[in-house]
């Protein structure tokens, strides 16, 4: 349905923005500093970023708006499609693992989060039916769903007593509710954890909790609480996948827009105010440059992780410079959406722009209140809040619009990961086992095979096979973009060149993630002896040799189509460019 360009810049810019330009920047400040960061973020924008989205939405236009699977098997190879739906399933399938293992510890280890989510899911019900069956106008429609959204956020911390420190000391009503909850699932178990999980890279929140986890060790306890609440975010996407997308998806989208915008924009004004009004505030805390390689401690027969900044920053920062997640919604939803072609570029291009603004608050919030994950932006967006409005907001209420909007920003795109994810899984398996043609079935089965992910517990090598693999579908969305412009007789050079960076960077990032899964969990004396951590590292060692095969497959395809249509006599590249 062709849609105003100013609407539709709103639904790809919560499409695409999610957690890859917030956990991806503030990890990869903590390991290498932030100058590395902020250099790869404005540079891998400027000159590959934007211009990727905005080709992967043309290119769909050009071609009768056809998915990037339909476009390979039309320019460059039958099987190409096939493989490139292995590709993306397994792409997605770790992109939804990372995504909801970082949201269901949050919601395990804050009380004052989880009312917000529930509202929000309400309000989008609400805000489709509103809009759709009664169609009431579009402004109070936005001032009813957004108000009582964020309301539902603030309301969550309200009441909370601190310590000197600044940490909780005691929950208010709501959180108080939410422990209640939490207990009475933790009693089915008699408050011991139903396994036990290891995260040797120590960025796991719960490891924040002193019942939950011990940060020396890194031995994680799954309580039945966790899973709780792992379901409950699984039940929202299910919605989010299933429903017609104008009945849930679209209306939460809609509300994560604004959200995030307010956010935004509250903490950019601080970011300007702080360094006149609270110079204390402003300073930055985490270090600007720790190495090239910064050393990391051994943990068996003298072997010990490596995470050199090439080429693992590049996948770390899995968003904001350059993302393959963004080509694949921009080919399947963005393009078929566009009212003008000349749209493209401001929808496209521009969203790309607006989630490295995200990202390069996220740099800032770390920077300025430390610490990793989640809490480290929902801290310092706090700090910046209280800063913008003048002491106006409480910190603990800006940290809790921190912490929620944190939430938001990830849950609205998950359910389109799923939603995406089904589509792919049935067109994929669904000729041979026609049962996965259902939708439901197909739903179901992703997000099973998502949740035993979730559970293997080492977050920062998943997160980082995540960001390779989302590197690598944007690397391969550029060879599509190149073989395309190829076939058209134009210079390809733009894509080219940024496709064999990313492509050869990624490859060799999933090789090092599979060596750092295999020296600290498989090899390792303190971890080999945890089968659901072991599992999963072996899981996903199975599935980065998958990718990168897949990727050589798709690679050698791409090389064959582009040779030949380079070799083709110019009259007739000519004439088919003309068609």
């Amino acid at each position: 349905m062709p849609t105003s360009r100013s609407v539709l810049y709103g639904y790809h810019f919560k499409s695409i923005a999610a957690a890859g330009p917030i956990v991806g920047v503030i990890t990869a400040a903590n390991i290498w500093g932030w100058v590395p960061s902020i250099i790869w973020l404005i540079l891998g924008v400027s000159f590959i970023g934007w211009a990727a989205d905005y080709s992967a939405v043309m290119m769909s236009v050009r071609n009768d708006g056809n998915s990037l699977s339909a476009i390979s098997y039309k320019l460059i190879a039958p099987r190409t499609r096939t493989i490139l739906f292995i590709f993306i399933f397994f792409y997605l399938l770790l992109l939804a693992a990372a995504f909801l293992g970082i949201m269901a510890a949050l919601m395990d280890a804050r009380p004052d989060v989880p009312l917000g989510i529930l509202v929000l899911a309400i309000m989008g019900l609400l805000g489709g039916q509103m809009l759709y069956r009664w169609k009431v106008d579009v402004i109070p429609v936005t001032i009813v769903i957004v108000v009582i959204t964020l309301a539902a956020m603030v309301l969550g911390p309200a009441g909370q007593a601190f310590n000197a420190q600044g940490a909780v000391a005691a929950q208010g009503p709501v959180g108080n509710a939410v422990v209640a909850i939490n207990n009475a699932v933790d009693s089915t178990s008699g408050g011991q954890g139903v396994l036990t999980t290891v995260d040797p890279t120590k960025s796991d929140p719960r490891l924040s909790n002193p019942k939950l986890a011990d940060a020396r060790t890194g031995l994680i306890k799954m309580m039945p609480s966790y899973l709780w609440w792992a379901l409950f975010l699984l039940i929202f996407s299910y919605l989010g996948a299933n429903l017609p997308i104008w009945r849930f998806a679209q209306p939460v989208n809609y509300i994560g827009f604004w959200i995030m915008l307010i956010t935004i924009v509250l903490s950019a004004v601080g970011a300007i105010l702080g360094p006149f009004t609270a110079p204390k505030v402003a300073a930055f805390t985490l270090g600007a440059w720790k190495g090239f390689a910064p050393p990391q401690a051994a943990v068996t027969g003298g072997l010990a992780p490596i995470q050199p900044l090439w080429p693992m920053l590049f996948v770390t920062i899995a968003c904001g410079a350059i993302s393959g997640w963004h080509s694949l919604i921009g080919s399947v939803g963005t393009a078929r959406q566009l009212e003008y072609e000349t749209d493209g570029l401001p929808v496209g291009g521009g969203a790309m722009f607006g989630e490295n603004t995200l990202a390069l608050l996220s740099l800032t919030a770390v920077a300025i209140a430390g610490g990793a994950g989640a809490g480290a932006f929902a801290a310092g967006v706090g700090k910046l809040i209280n800063v913008a409005t003048f002491g106006a907001v409480a910190l603990p209420f800006g940290t809790a619009l921190g912490f929620g909007s944190f939430m938001v920003i990830v849950l609205t795109v998950v359910q389109l990961v799923f939603r995406v994810m089904r589509v792919t899984l049935s067109e994929w398996v669904g000729e041979v086992v026609p049962a996965v043609r259902n939708m439901h079935v197909s739903t179901i089965i992703s997000m099973i095979l998502t949740l035993i992910f979730v559970l293997s517990g080492t977050w920062v090598y998943l997160w980082q096979l995540f960001g390779a693999s989302n590197q690598l579908m944007a690397a391969l969305s550029l060879l599509v973009v190149t073989v395309w412009l190829k076939s058209e007789n134009r210079n390809p050079a733009y894509a080219l060149w940024p496709m064999l960076f990313m492509y050869i960077t990624t490859i060799v990032s999933t090789v090092v993630t599979a060596y750092n899964l295999w020296v600290t969990i498989i090899v390792n004396p303190a971890t080999n002896s945890q089968l659901i951590s072991v599992a999963g590292a072996w899981a996903m060692i199975v599935v980065a040799v998958l990718l990168i095969i897949a990727a050589l497959f798709i690679g050698w395809d791409g090389l064959q189509a582009y040779w030949r249509y380079r070799s083709r006599p110019l009259t007739q590249a000519s004439a088919t460019a003309g068609k």
